[in-house]
């Protein structure tokens, strides 16, 4: 088991790897560290056949993530165009990583982490959530976490968190409305539900749902028409695989849950 400083990455014998933000006491805002040990576990997660979805959730009360840690020089080459964007350590799209996350957000949710929100496949929330973008407040551009944003919730809610800082924060029900979120739980359920969905998603085949994933992340970036195109050479890549599997084991016949 790889052991870290910032987060904790465990796995559970249905096929979850769960990371765990681990600096309660920064309201696990990330530093250096913590972004080089979260992109060292989607290494550990796209490596392991074994691993088929993932949680991401925070320890703590308070919050989920406050974003960059101002207290703790992030540094960056003194060459301009060397400075990294801690997104790209974060994500597990830039790092190529396309088996399911869950996101379980609870507490407070600003800035950047939403690098971790924007790109994670589901998002649910427990009741006491709120998101908001503090970076104008500061004197700061948000420029980088609106665009993901954006994917999400569109323009008009993007701009309106992105301009208003720490003056408004969208609650739950707000988020679950604008489709920030897809669920709000009470707070003593939220990691046991982002695990129940996970769990879920890993017993279907895992040439399936990372073929999905890469499929419908890819076609934000294309044109309509080439979207197509390249999602029909990934049904002839991962269907044979993923039927095979079925074919082999049963289909996933657990009972729907709705909501």
């Amino acid at each position: 088991m790889t052991t870290f400083d910032t987060i904790l990455y465990e796995t559970s014998d249905d096929n979850v790897a769960t990371i765990t933000l681990n600096r309660p006491e920064v309201l696990n805002a990330f530093d250096r560290t913590m972004c080089h040990e979260v992109r060292e576990a989607w290494r550990l997660v796209k490596d392991d056949p074994s691993v088929h979805a993932v949680v991401l959730r925070a320890a703590g009360e308070r919050a989920f993530c406050a974003g960059l840690d101002t207290k703790k020089p992030y540094g960056q080459p003194d060459d301009v165009w060397n400075h990294e964007d801690p997104g790209e350590l974060l994500s597990p799209k830039w790092q190529q990583v396309w088996k399911p996350v869950v996101c379980a957000v609870h507490g407070i949710c600003t800035a950047g982490a939403f690098y971790f929100v924007n790109e994670s496949d589901v998002v649910i929330c427990s009741q006491d959530a709120t998101f908001f973008d503090s970076h104008v407040t500061f004197g700061l551009v948000s420029a980088l976490e609106p665009v993901g944003l954006m994917r999400r919730i569109g323009l008009g809610e993007t701009l309106r968190m992105a301009l208003s800082g720490n003056d408004e924060r969208v609650t739950a029900e707000t988020a679950l409305r604008i489709g920030l979120v897809t669920e709000v739980v009470p707070r003593a359920q939220l990691w046991e539900r982002a695990h129940e969905i996970a769990a879920g998603i890993a017993r279907k085949p895992t040439a399936a749902t990372q073929g999905t994933v890469r499929a419908i992340w890819e076609s934000l970036d294309r044109p309509y028409r080439v979207a197509m195109q390249q999602g029909l050479i990934y049904t002839r890549l991962g269907n044979p695989i993923g039927s095979a599997e079925v074919a082999r084991r049963g289909p996933d016949r657990t009972e729907p849950r709705y909501r």
